[in-house]
């Protein structure tokens, strides 16, 4: 009985970073439940092999683009609502993850590149659909969501653009969400902690209550349907994550100083 709700209350959904990970995981639990599916990611041949493995791969339409390019992803925003009609969710979940340094003049590009992943193209990812939603959500659920980070809750060593960027994000859904509380539409951040994907695969160090991508995004389509307006998951984390958040800046600098840094790279690391 719960699936059957569930399928009823979510037809529509929109993922950016699709092709992997999170965004793949979110889009096979949501197909599962016979949603219809726009699937963006950069890479089209991996997008298509995930649509033709969903059930029913006609329903889902593909957009292989950059999320940078604000144009193209209008533009499959206008693309998929005409095809399936209103859209109920909205995940931004495209992001890229690199270590940085700002004493390295050569990292400043690859900061601009987080942050326009990360933060800006959410921004853009959402935009193009308020204001069909607000025609709509006195009557059906609609969700815009943020996919954010535990890195964003305190700076982390090494990755001062991935935290900023995810910091940002936390921030700005807040806001977002207070700006459209009266429309109906709600906003939900999620805040992964460490989840096993091809972004996570390349660390080289221990990663606390890792957990696989597809328990994520049960978790993550449960949050969403409830239309909770912040979660971290795993739940564990977010405990944690509190924790941190409460620590005085000279514990948390003494303890975290010393912290194993992501690899720094001549470009950003992988977009999920």
């Amino acid at each position: 009985m719960a699936d059957f709700f569930l399928l009823e209350l979510m037809k529509t959904v929109f993922i950016t970073g699709a092709s992997s990970g999170i965004g793949a995981a979110l889009a096979k639990t949501y197909a599962a439940q016979g949603a219809s599916l726009g699937l963006v990611a950069r890479r089209r041949e991996a997008l298509e092999q995930l649509r033709l493995s969903l059930p029913h791969p006609e329903r889902h339409r593909v957009y292989a683009l950059d999320v940078t390019d604000h144009a193209a992803l209008a533009a499959a925003a206008a693309d998929f609502m005409q095809a399936a009609g209103p859209v109920q969710v909205v995940i931004a979940n495209a992001g890229i993850s690199v270590g940085t340094l700002t004493e390295y003049s050569g990292d400043l590009a690859v900061f601009e590149r987080v942050l326009q992943t990360n933060l800006i193209a959410t921004v853009a990812t959402f935009a193009p659909f308020i204001a069909a939603m607000k025609e709509i959500a006195q009557q059906q659920p609609c969700r815009l969501v943020g996919i954010a980070s535990v890195a964003g809750i305190r700076g982390l060593p090494g990755a001062e653009a991935y935290s900023a960027s995810k910091a940002a994000v936390i921030s700005y859904c807040e806001s977002l969400r207070l700006e459209l509380k009266p429309s109906g539409i709600r906003v939900v951040t999620l805040t992964p902690g460490y989840i096993d994907t091809p972004m996570t695969q390349i660390n080289r160090y221990a990663m606390p209550f890792l957990m696989p991508a597809e328990k994520f995004a049960a978790g993550a389509v449960r949050t969403i349907q409830a239309g909770a307006s912040y979660r971290v998951i795993p739940w564990q984390m977010g405990v944690l994550a509190k924790l941190l958040r409460l620590l005085p800046n000279v514990i948390y600098d003494f303890a975290f100083a010393r912290a194993p840094r992501k690899s720094r790279a001549p470009q950003p690391g992988a977009q999920e």
